[in-house]
């Protein structure tokens, strides 16, 4: 008997990679064929996703923003065809709009489907009239596509929960949670030296929009940059284009007058998290679990973020890090300040911080629960 074939369906290959890299690795340990489908491949991707790891790469036609229902059913058409062509046994999307196209296409096809929500989202903030507009619809879309999947895995109980309360799944439907996407303790070695005597310095790593907190990250700095002159405010992450994103002109002046320092898009996070002291994320975006945050905790440094969705998992308060409420300036200060006058805090918290990745987000201990739950599925 062959060996029994699996559809990862992300929207992008990058993803693939850096998302999803070590699932395919503990699929092909466990004797799956796998193959591995995005909307667009970037350059050298493709390659590294065949030779690195041995996947039989697909591409799908996938808008990947905005709706066209046009394009929406030449998405869905295109992913049948791919399920019937390569004799898939189980399909497994993840991210919104693989996981309803996908599901939609799979289910149609009479194949298993086991989807991975990973967080919800500007669309579940209901903050502004645009977001509660996309909610609603998402919610019609999640409800047609994902009640007949075999499991619908989250990767926090808080969204989880917003499913049930919504409607749009019920009792009758199975569900699971994960620890995120789990990081790689290999890959984020723990830093073993702190050095006390230097200043203090901050690392954000994340999209630069406003719903990721780096508008309030900025006002932080400014403050304390006041009172603290020799205080670091790192920033990693490329400019964007959204609406809500932090202007490439004023990162440029806030970088010049030496508020932050910002480094654009980095592909040496591990080197940045290594010489910085604290992460701080303040988002009040629907996460799933942020990964750059267990990146931050595997290396070792103390967490800053909001008590909000899918953010609260990584800090358990007052020993890793501090929670603060959503877009509250005060507090961020407040907790920023505190490892500016604590500095023997950061080393101690940052262990924590190792010691709690090591026990619950290890990317092994995640991918074992995923494998658990296909396999039961498939055998």
């Amino acid at each position: 008997m062959g060996k029994k074939r699996i559809l990862v369906v992300g929207s992008t290959s990058t993803s693939l990679i850096n998302f999803r890299g070590d699932f395919i690795n503990s699929l092909k340990d466990n004797n799956y064929e796998v193959f591995a489908a995005a909307g667009n491949y970037k350059e050298g991707t493709l390659e590294t996703l065949r030779e690195e790891y041995g996947v039989t790469t697909v591409k799908y036609k996938l808008q990947r923003t905005g709706l066209n229902p046009a394009k929406d059913l030449e998405t869905i058409s295109d992913l049948k065809r791919i399920i019937k062509e390569h004799k898939i046994d189980l399909v497994f999307p993840y991210t919104v709009k693989p996981v309803i196209y996908s599901s939609i296409a799979a289910n149609s096809c009479g194949v298993p489907v086991i989807s991975l929500i990973t967080g919800l989202g500007f669309t579940f903030t209901g903050l502004t009239f645009k977001s509660k507009a996309l909610q609603r619809l998402n919610e019609f879309l999640y409800k047609r596509s994902i009640r007949k999947n075999k499991v619908v895995i989250f990767q926090n109980s808080d969204d989880l929960n917003l499913f049930f309360e919504r409607g749009i799944l019920t009792d009758r439907d199975k569900t699971a949670v994960v620890s995120g996407s789990g990081v790689n303790l290999d890959r984020f070695k723990f830093k073993e030296n702190y050095n006390n005597n230097e200043p203090v310095s901050f690392l954000l790593t994340a999209r630069l929009i406003k719903e990721k907190g780096i508008g309030l990250y900025i006002k932080a700095a400014q403050k304390l940059k006041k009172k603290y002159p020799n205080t670091e405010f790192h920033v990693i992450g490329p400019a964007q284009t959204s609406p809500s994103a932090i202007k490439l002109e004023e990162l440029n002046r806030l970088n010049k007058d030496g508020t932050l320092i910002w480094h654009g898009h980095q592909t040496n996070i591990v080197e940045h998290l290594t010489n910085r002291d604290v992460f701080v994320l303040p988002s009040y975006y629907r996460e799933g679990v942020p990964r750059s945050i267990l990146e931050a905790l595997s290396v070792g440094l103390p967490i800053i973020t909001t008590n909000s969705p899918g953010c609260r998992e990584t800090v358990q308060e007052g020993k890793n890090g501090f929670l603060i409420p959503t877009q509250r300036l005060d507090e961020l200060v407040d907790a920023m300040e505190y490892f500016i006058t604590n500095k023997e805090k950061i080393e101690e918290m940052g262990r924590n911080s190792r010691a709690y990745a090591e026990e619950r987000f290890d990317v092994n201990l995640v991918n074992a629960d995923l494998l658990k739950i296909i396999n039961a599925e498939l055998h």
